[in-house]
């Protein structure tokens, strides 16, 4: 597990928004927008208020198998529905590559479906949300 630290910026229930600054990992990747810091959301079990320096731990077990279903996952399920579909196509004697494109979109659309519904369970479950460890005097 990684810790951070960060800034509390807003509290609700069990939940703070958290201010981070942006470390090199992410000042590389440039998927989020702004440059000096981030906003993530945080389980706050220990009762961090808003204005409090925070250490928050993050799991970094699921970063590789999230990253592989978001992003290989539906290009897994474009080409396993292009050869389905191809299939299908030469078995009904129709247009090959006109069930390939049918078959890949197809399939494409149910792996992103897919993948919505992954992180939808993952974040009622709160596995992959950051926790609040320890506030800093």
């Amino acid at each position: 597990m990684k810790t951070e630290q960060g800034l509390v910026v807003e509290v609700i229930d069990n939940v703070a928004k958290v201010r981070v600054g942006r470390h090199s990992d992410c000042k590389n990747c440039g998927a989020c927008p702004g440059s000096e810091s981030i906003i993530i959301t945080a389980s706050n079990k220990i009762g961090a208020k808003p204005g409090q320096r925070v250490i928050f731990e993050v799991k970094e077990t699921n970063m590789l198998w999230a990253a592989f279903i978001v992003f290989i996952l539906p290009l897994i399920a474009l080409f396993v529905g292009a050869m389905i579909g191809g299939g299908l196509g030469k078995y009904l004697g129709v247009s090959i590559s006109i069930c390939q494109l049918i078959g890949g979109i197809a399939a494409a659309l149910l792996a992103v479906l897919l993948v919505k519904k992954l992180d939808r369970d993952t974040e009622e479950k709160g596995k992959s949300k950051p926790q609040i460890i320890q506030i800093l005097k």
